[in-house]
């Protein structure tokens, strides 16, 4: 007892007749454990860690009467190993983790009159198990023959019992069961399904297993784009079978799947499609299984838009479709650099929504070729984001393998990059320029007035002394201040001279390492 033993000893006499072993270390029971210590007859391992049990491990035991392997871990057991112990009577194996008994467990166990299976994890226990014992075959009776037999005590309890159609013929068994076979505890419940949950067999009435059967109210739908769509999948099936949506040959999107029992036996699946789109047209596979078999129902989902209702408020028709089909287009969004398009599209009733490709040709106006792009199914926009500012282009949208017919293309201009606050600064910054030469050059050096426009002179002299004059008052002020106080002028009133020196500003040269800030964009149209 509490010994700290790893393995069965060694060093057992020959004839010792008991061997108790508990509260140890002990995991497994190899092959030959007991080859040496053939006259056994009790053998008691309970409270150990035994997990495995070898098929040869009782071997060389014909005497044995009692093996108790009570509150150990075994999950499975060689019940084949007890053809090596025919004579055994008492077999105990509550508290550990048994999920599967076999049909063929108790027939190597002839003369057994106690066998403990309680407080394990067994769900699921086909009658065949018991019909197959002797001890049972025994008890039935002959016309004509009465066989005297001993009872044989049986213990099923606490155990996790699945109430559906798979345990039918052992609820069956228990409810019939009598002497010479007795239940320990005869009050065995329900653990599953819920609503059989905590209930005793003999207040359940069970069906046969039956595979499954699919069915929709519905196998074509066709929704507008934009709206909810839920999918809905009847399955009768018994037991509850396990059931899965599929989408061939397209990719899933985070669709919302509820599976729910309506009744005894059937479920109903539920696949909430969020915001329909052309994308999301084509078949979707509802399936069910349990152990029977499998069935499948497929549902078509077309995804379009009626557009004598449903047209979108400021789309505009670029093309004179063919007949059921039906194209619009605008300019979502506009840049100095780029553009953004939106189309709305619907195919004839033949084709697929989901299914067209479209072909856009971006390119300056005048260009004889533009640049072609291919938009999959289920895209209505796109952006072109490297233009050139203060260009004309022209866009076109076509179904793929189709050239754009007349319609359907969109002629634009792209916005100027230098805004109109940055152009009146400039203007403002040339007039200082130019006056500032004016009174610094000596009066024989206005030899570049021949080169200048007409009425350069006459206002330059007369703005340029108010200029010094108002000078000093105005050097407490700040500079943006008295850039804003002139008035704005365009470069048809300015001093520009078109082949004199000295009287345009020169570029200014770039300094390493700076950073100018981006031009402010006054084209953002949307």
């Amino acid at each position: 007892m509490s010994a700290l033993l790893r393995q069965i000893p060694a060093n057992i006499p020959q004839d010792i007749r008991k061997i108790r072993i508990e509260n140890s270390h002990l995991t497994e029971l190899p092959r030959g454990s007991f080859e040496n210590v053939s006259a056994l007859e009790y053998l008691w391992l309970n409270f150990n860690n035994i997990t495995v049990m070898h098929i040869k491990s009782l071997e060389y035991l014909p005497a044995l009467k009692e093996l108790r392997l009570q509150g150990n871990k075994l999950s499975s057991v060689p019940w084949t190993a007890f053809q090596d112990t025919p004579a055994l009577k008492i077999l105990d194996l509550k508290h550990n983790r048994l999920d599967v008994l076999p049909e063929h467990a108790l027939r190597y166990l002839p003369n057994l009159t106690y066998l403990d299976l309680s407080s394990n994890q067994l769900t699921v226990i086909s009658r065949d198990v018991f019909y197959s014992w002797p001890v049972y075959q025994r008890s039935q009776r002959v016309e004509g023959q009465i066989e005297a037999t001993s009872n044989a005590v049986l213990a099923l309890h606490d155990n996790p019992w699945i109430c559906d159609c798979r345990l039918r013929g052992f609820v069956q068994f228990i409810k019939s069961v009598g002497p010479p076979i007795i239940l320990m505890n005869s009050y065995l419940t329900c653990s599953s399904p819920k609503f059989r949950a905590g209930k005793f067999f003999h207040e359940v009435e069970l069906n046969s297993c039956m595979k499954p059967q699919t069915s929709a109210l519905d196998t074509n739908l066709t929704v507008p784009v934009g709206l909810n769509v839920t999918l809905t999948c009847f399955v009768q099936a018994s037991p509850s079978p396990a059931v899965w949506w599929t989408y061939a040959l397209k990719l899933l999107r985070a669709f919302n799947v509820s599976t729910e029992p309506i009744s005894e036996e059937t479920v109903r699946s539920e696949l909430l499609i969020p915001v329909a789109r052309p994308a999301d047209a084509g078949n979707y596979t509802c399936t069910a299984a349990n152990f029977l078999g499998n069935t499948s129902v497929a549902i078509t989902l077309r995804v379009g838009t009626p557009w004598a209702s449903t047209t979108p408020p400021g789309w505009a028709p670029i093309a004179h479709a063919e007949p059921g089909a039906h194209v619009e287009v605008r300019i979502a969004k506009q840049t100095v650099y780029g553009i953004t398009l939106e189309w709305f599209a619907a195919t004839a009733a033949a084709a697929e929504p989901g299914e067209t490709w479209y072909t856009l040709l971006v390119g300056r106006y005048d260009a004889a070729q533009k640049d072609a792009i291919y938009i999959g199914p289920g895209i209505n926009t796109y952006s072109v984001t490297d233009l050139l500012p203060a260009t004309k282009y022209e866009v076109c949208v076509a179904v793929r393998n189709q050239a754009p017919r007349k319609g359907q293309c969109v002629v634009f201009v792209t916005g100027s990059d230098i805004s109109q606050l940055e152009q009146r600064e400039k203007l403002i910054h040339i007039i200082v320029i130019v006056c500032a030469m004016v009174l610094a050059v000596p009066a024989g050096m206005y030899a570049c007035t021949a080169e200048a426009r007409p009425g350069c002179l006459a206002r330059c002299p007369g703005a340029c002394p108010r200029r010094r004059r108002g000078g000093q008052a105005q050097a407490a002020g700040s500079k943006e201040s008295t850039l804003d106080s002139l008035p704005a002028g365009s470069e048809d009133g300015l001093c520009r001279p078109e082949g004199g020196r000295g009287s345009r500003r020169p570029p200014a040269r770039e300094e390493p390492g700076k950073t100018w800030p981006p031009h402010r964009n006054s084209a953002d149209l949307y």
